[in-house]
C-alpha cells in the first residue's frame, strides 16, 4: 500500500462550505495541505470558515455562492481555476432537509421546491461547473453528498427522498460517462443531529417513514439528548450504544475518498452510529 498524501496540494472546492459537513471537511482537507475554494450562500459563514483555516496557515479563499445559480457556479470555478489552474475535488455538499407529508402540503411546497433546487439542481450545477475543465485536465474527482433517504421511498421524506435518489442517479451517470477521467463518489449519511439540517423539518413527526417501529425509542432518545439526561454512553463512539453521530465522521469519510491514488475510485459510502434507529 501506498503512503503518499494524496490530500497534499490537492485544489478542492466545496459547496455549503460555511458550516456542517463542509465546513468540517474544509478545514481537514486545508489541514492536510489541500487548497480549499469555499463556497457558500452565506457570505460571513464561509469567510468565517476560511479565516480559521487561514489563522492555521492554510490555504483557502471564500466564493459567495448560490448552488441554484448555475452561473454562480460557473463562476465558482472559474475561480479555482484563476488562483490555481486547475479543479481537482468538487464537493457538492451544500443540502436542506425539509421533510413533511404530503398533507403538510399548504406549509411544505415553497421548501420543497427550495429543495429540487439546491438538492438536485444544486449537485446538477456543480458537475456541469466543473465538467469540462475536469476532462481537459484528464482527470478529476466528484464527491456528491446524497443520503440513506435516497436509497428507497418512506412516508413523510417523498420530496427530500427523490433529490437524494437523483444525485445517486447523477452520480452513477457521471462514472458511467467520465470512465477514467473523473471519479465519482456518493457519501450517505445518517442521523448527525450537529449539522443544523434538522432546523429546516417541516414535520416533526415525519422521521416515522425512516425509523418505523423504532418511533418511540428514537423520540425518547432525542428528547433526553435535547434535555441534556441521555446515558453519555449513548454519545461515545466506543460503545456500541453509540446514537447519534458526529459530523467529523462525515468529514472523515469524504477525506478518505479524497485520499486514495488517482486510479482508484471510492464509489460510495455510508457512515452509521451503531446504535441508531433507521431502517433505511
Amino acid at each position: 500500500m501506498s503512503t503518499v498524501d494524496h490530500v497534499k496540494d490537492k485544489v478542492v472546492v466545496v459547496t455549503g462550505a460555511g458550516g456542517g459537513f463542509g465546513g468540517r471537511v474544509s478545514r481537514k482537507a486545508a489541514a492536510r495541505g489541500a487548497r480549499l475554494v469555499c463556497a457558500d450562500r452565506d457570505a460571513a459563514t464561509v469567510q468565517a470558515t476560511v479565516d480559521a483555516i487561514t489563522a492555521q496557515g492554510g490555504d483557502a479563499i471564500a466564493v459567495p455562492t448560490d448552488v441554484t445559480s448555475i452561473a454562480d457556479m460557473q463562476a465558482l470555478a472559474a475561480a479555482a481555476v484563476a488562483r490555481h489552474g486547475r479543479i481537482d475535488v468538487m464537493i457538492n455538499n451544500a443540502g436542506v432537509m425539509p421533510l413533511a407529508f404530503f398533507a403538510d402540503h399548504a406549509a411544505a411546497l415553497s421548501a420543497w421546491h427550495a429543495c429540487i433546487d439546491i438538492n438536485f439542481k444544486g449537485v446538477l450545477n456543480g458537475m456541469v461547473a466543473v465538467h469540462d475543465q475536469m476532462i481537459a485536465q484528464g482527470r478529476g474527482h466528484v464527491i456528491n453528498v446524497s443520503s440513506i433517504y435516497g436509497n428507497f421511498p418512506v412516508a413523510g421524506a417523498a420530496v427530500y427522498g427523490a433529490t437524494k435518489a437523483a444525485v445517486n442517479v447523477l452520480s452513477e451517470s457521471l462514472r458511467v460517462e467520465s470512465r477514467g477521467r473523473i471519479k465519482v463518489t456518493t457519501i450517505k449519511p445518517t442521523g448527525v443531529p450537529g449539522t443544523g439540517l434538522g432546523a429546516g423539518v417541516v414535520n416533526r413527526a415525519a422521521v416515522v417513514g425512516i425509523v418505523g417501529q423504532n418511533l418511540p425509542e428514537y423520540l425518547e432518545t432525542r428528547t433526553a439528548y435535547v434535555e441534556g439526561r441521555i446515558d453519555p454512553a449513548r454519545l461515545d463512539p466506543e460503545q456500541p450504544g453509540y446514537v447519534f453521530l458526529d459530523p467529523d465522521y462525515i468529514a472523515d469519510a469524504m477525506m478518505h475518498a479524497i485520499d486514495q491514488p488517482w486510479g482508484v475510485s471510492i464509489g460510495e459510502i455510508t457512515v452509521r452510529a451503531m446504535g441508531d434507529h433507521f431502517l433505511l
